[in-house]
């Protein structure tokens, strides 16, 4: 098992902490999604959001939770039931694990109009085993976030998708179109106190230059859902196509910047940046 970390390991090329961190956890995530798969969790839901774009769509940046939807609403889906799974597992790979129950979200800089409520939250928390520890700093513990949304809007389509290391196995997720209004949705509807998500910004240009097929009727009913579209009426490109002029309008760019440029490898693929810019990108977006 251990063998297998180090030839997760080989697909990286770690010059410094911070990148073998990535790498590290990048790894966890992988193995958490085996353990999930092995515990027939994608029966009842599906993977989307920043992580499974970059794991198994090849984006190129790194993300940090593990976000899922169920396929259906279920009230009382119970996300403790595969702890013991995700447990199990990571252990088999020479890891310390600790599974925690994280309660409803209290304060946060996110605006409760876009907070779910029905989202189950753990958090996983891990210690590496000795034969990683010399690649990283001593104690260090990588802790990665699992959220289920519990009530997810209708509309949308899923896949499987194949991932071939540590072993051969498959990961229910959704659609590129619909995965691209879920993250339409972060874009247009996401407010944060004093901060801009650059990240949301980043995975936008990134759709729009490799995948800019965009399931309109699925972000409509997220938006219907946040309370973010109330119309009578259903969202027109038209429609669209000023809300997103409206976000580039207030859009700090430097802030955008300066948050998503730790996840980035490349710094200078952000120096284009501008108002300019992002409204040239979004007129590629094709609707669905």
């Amino acid at each position: 098992m251990r063998e297998a970390v180090a030839q997760m390991f080989s697909r990286y090329d770690c010059q410094r902490v911070e990148d073998t961190t990535r790498a590290l956890r990048e790894i966890l995530q992988e193995l958490a999604l085996l353990g999930l798969w092995r515990a027939k969790f994608f029966e009842k839901a599906a993977f989307y959001g920043g992580t499974s774009l970059r794991i198994l769509y090849d984006l190129d940046r790194f993300s940090e939770d593990l976000d899922f939807s169920l396929l259906q609403p279920m009230p009382d889906f119970e996300l403790e039931r595969y702890s013991s799974a995700l447990e199990r597992e990571l252990a088999a790979f020479g890891f310390e694990v600790r599974v925690e129950k994280k309660g409803k979200a209290v304060e946060t800089a996110v605006q409760s109009a876009f907070l779910k409520a029905d989202t189950a939250n753990e958090l996983l928390v891990i210690q590496p085993g000795d034969h990683i520890l010399r690649h990283i700093p001593a104690g260090q513990v990588i802790r990665i976030k699992i959220e289920v949304d519990t009530d997810p809007p209708p509309g949308f389509a899923t896949e499987n998708r194949f991932l071939l290391r540590p072993i051969p196995f498959s990961v229910r997720s959704y659609r590129l179109p619909d995965l691209f209004a879920g993250k339409m949705h972060a874009v247009l509807c996401r407010r944060w106190k004093n901060r801009v998500k650059g990240r949301d910004w980043y995975d936008l240009v990134w759709y729009c230059g490799r995948h800019p097929e965009l399931h309109l009727a699925h972000l409509e009913q997220r938006m219907r859902q946040s309370g973010h579209w109330k119309e009578g009426r259903s969202l027109a490109p038209g429609d669209f196509q000023d809300l997103v002029a409206e976000a580039i309008g207030r859009l700090d760019i430097k802030q955008a910047r300066e948050e998503v440029l730790p996840f980035v490898r490349n710094p200078e693929a952000l120096e284009v940046w501008s108002r300019e810019f992002f409204l040239d990108v979004v007129r590629r977006i094709r609707f669905m």
